[in-house]
């Protein structure tokens, strides 16, 4: 059963389906998926093609729109658009410490979430095109990790789509967890240092609030456990637009004077807790590492692991002298599943699934060396979150796509930028640039 209603110049519909779990075995147990029908009001009645939007995450439902903000209002001159929530996300069947329990033990929870990647995502994709399109071929936009799901879609089902747009989402095809930290960290502290540059006050600000940390356990009105590399992984805001003014903002005011002393503020506490919190996407933190996951060596925390062979980022060293503290930026660290009450009921299952060798290939090398499909990406320029270095090598594997690299945007090119982005993207998909 559908429900339509209208926002300012568009009509939405909530569409749900009905999917394999595990699409290998069709006759099993389901899932449900949520997608959002968009349509301009004017289009309401035309036959359009689709365009399928995949979100960046993994772990995150589609963006709730109001009206035709960034891309949307570009794609919905000539598309409808289906927002989907992929698999555990949003409002398709969810998947997190209150749910998981459900599937049993940690071991079962651990086996149900090896079937919520790129490859799953795909094949979902496909069972619902059908219904969506009629059988026709769709476009697909994927923004990060919905790039990562574009490559896989090629890969996999290129058959089903009949234009592909990519924004600051090429993933390697072979690399290993520890081969991206290892070429992330130095990216990310490229950008801390940017920030400093901009923000020089914030050096003294944030070894400060370090060393509270260091010196006294403090914890988050939600009950998060605010250690110094929680706080260091507030570095996440780094790769976004905004994200240095952000942290800039949140850094200014952080301390109040109390009866006992400086302490962090009430405001700050809140803040931060919003911003660390996994409760509205817990499979970001489940399943982040095991998106590179897929030549039989488990990923084993490698963030963690990389981390060490960075030494520059350890706050109680850098706090011995009088350098800058550097924050971290998108990794995934087990320290997480204590600090996070949205997460600690899940740490051995977080563990189970760190220690797994049997994952299945994302990519199709030979597949996309032979790509039919018009596909364009653009590609950030040292890209806090997708290595640029990966993101070209990948562009070069696969037959016909065309870049656009460009300075002019951070990670999250396609809100900031909008309907030029896309505009752009789908121009060099169809060569009429």
């Amino acid at each position: 059963m559908t429900h339509s209603y209208r926002q300012p110049g568009v009509v939405l519909t909530d569409r749900r389906f009905t999917v394999p779990l595990d699409h290998a075995d069709p006759s099993g147990e389901t899932i449900e998926l949520y997608a959002r029908e968009v349509v301009a009001s004017e289009k309401a009645g035309q036959n359009l093609p689709w365009l399928v939007y995949l979100q960046g995450g993994p772990g995150f439902g589609a963006n709730r729109f109001v009206g035709r903000p960034a891309w949307l209002g570009r794609a919905l001159k000539e598309y409808r658009v289906l927002l989907l929530d992929q698999r555990g996300t949003g409002a398709s069947t969810p998947a997190n410490r209150q749910t998981l329990p459900l599937r049993g033990g940690p071991a079962a929870q651990a086996d149900y979430l090896t079937r919520f990647r790129a490859d799953s995502i795909v094949r979902d994709c496909e069972a619902i095109r059908p219904q969506v399109t009629g059988g026709a071929p769709w476009t697909v936009l994927g923004q990060s990790f919905g790039g990562f799901c574009t490559v896989t879609y090629l890969s996999l089902a290129p058959e089903g789509l009949a234009t592909a747009v990519i924004t600051g989402g090429l993933p390697s095809l072979h690399a290993h967890a520890d081969d991206v930290y290892r070429a992330a960290y130095p990216r990310v502290e490229r950008k801390v240092a940017a920030h400093y540059a901009r923000y020089p006050q914030d050096v003294e600000r944030a070894r400060r609030i370090a060393d509270h940390l260091l010196t006294r356990a403090v914890t988050l009105p939600n009950g998060y456990r605010l250690t110094v590399e929680a706080f260091q992984s507030l570095g996440i805001l780094l790769g976004g637009a905004e994200g240095s003014h952000r942290l800039h903002y949140l850094l200014e005011d952080a301390f109040v004077r109390t009866l006992g002393g400086h302490e962090l503020s009430d405001a700050f506490q809140e803040e931060v807790q919003g911003l660390l919190s996994y409760a509205g996407h817990p499979l970001y933190a489940l399943v982040h590492e095991a998106i590179y996951a897929q030549d039989h060596r488990p990923t084993a925390w490698s963030a963690e692991r990389v981390r060490a062979e960075f030494p520059q980022f350890d706050a109680a060293k850098t706090l011995t002298g009088d350098g800058p503290l550097l924050f971290t930026g998108e990794t995934i660290h087990p320290w997480m599943f204590d600090c996070d009450p949205a997460l600690r009921p899940l740490r051995e299952t977080a563990e189970l699934l760190a220690a797994r060798t049997d994952w299945s290939p994302l990519y199709d090398a030979g597949r996309l060396a032979a790509n039919e499909v018009p596909v364009a990406a653009a590609v950030y320029h040292d890209d806090m979150y997708v290595d640029t270095a990966h993101a070209l090598e990948t562009a070069r594997t696969v037959r016909g796509l065309r870049t656009w690299v460009t300075d002019e945007f951070e990670h999250d090119g396609v809100r900031a930028g909008g309907p030029r982005v896309l505009d752009r993207l789908l121009a060099l998909a169809r060569d009429e640039v």
